[in-house]
């Protein structure tokens, strides 16, 4: 049963000062959609998820991720967070009518969460500085599938993307701690190593 799949992050300090530049940080670490780059949507919610945008802004030209910083930090508040979105390429299967499966790279949307320390009282503690939402877990685990040498190579491509990201991240974005997770109780790095241990 699929999951939804996140990486939280987390940093020495996240106060007013250092929110947009931490952020920035991230976001140039992602490996944006060669057909649809950049950050497509900002919005800003103040106090809890509960509470109305006070804005919000999608970008149709798609805005580089220097931009959509830089108009999230016009509303620098310790008690907001800032929902950016943006889109990576992930291989995704199409099965024919003669039941082939044909692999395409296609779209996804990604979700950055950035919770400044004082937004839902300190919902940072448990989901991190800055939470990555990234969809469901189907494209690296593709468990409905049996799995024959391409698309083998297919599921172990979107991992190593999602590897090589969380690696950048932790090298160049200055963190100080992180979580890969999933919205069941199943530890989401062990799914991970028992299906790529199936098509080894």
């Amino acid at each position: 049963m699929a999951d939804r799949l996140y990486l939280s992050l987390w940093f020495p300090n996240f106060d007013e000062a250092e929110m947009m530049a931490r952020t920035l940080a991230v976001l140039k670490q992602f490996p944006f959609s060669g057909s649809q780059p950049g950050i497509r949507y900002l919005g800003i919610h103040p106090i809890s998820w509960n509470e109305p945008l006070v804005f919000e802004q999608t970008f149709d030209a798609r805005a580089t991720p220097e931009q959509a910083v830089e108009i999230a930090s016009e509303h620098v508040h310790s008690d907001h967070a800032y929902e950016f979105e943006a889109m990576w390429d992930l291989w995704s299967p199409e099965i024919g009518g003669g039941l082939d499966t044909t692999w395409r790279l296609q779209s996804q949307p990604v979700k950055f969460l950035i919770h400044g320390t004082d937004f839902e009282d300190g919902v940072f503690q448990e989901d991190g500085h800055i939470e990555i939402d990234f969809g469901l877990d189907t494209p690296f685990l593709h468990e409905e599938l049996d799995l024959d040498e391409l698309s083998e190579e297919r599921v172990k491509a979107n991992v190593q993307k999602l590897v090589a990201f969380t690696s950048a991240v932790e090298t160049n974005a200055g963190i100080t701690g992180r979580i890969l997770w999933s919205d069941s109780e199943e530890n989401l790095v062990q799914k991970l190593i028992a299906r790529l241990q199936k098509v080894q």
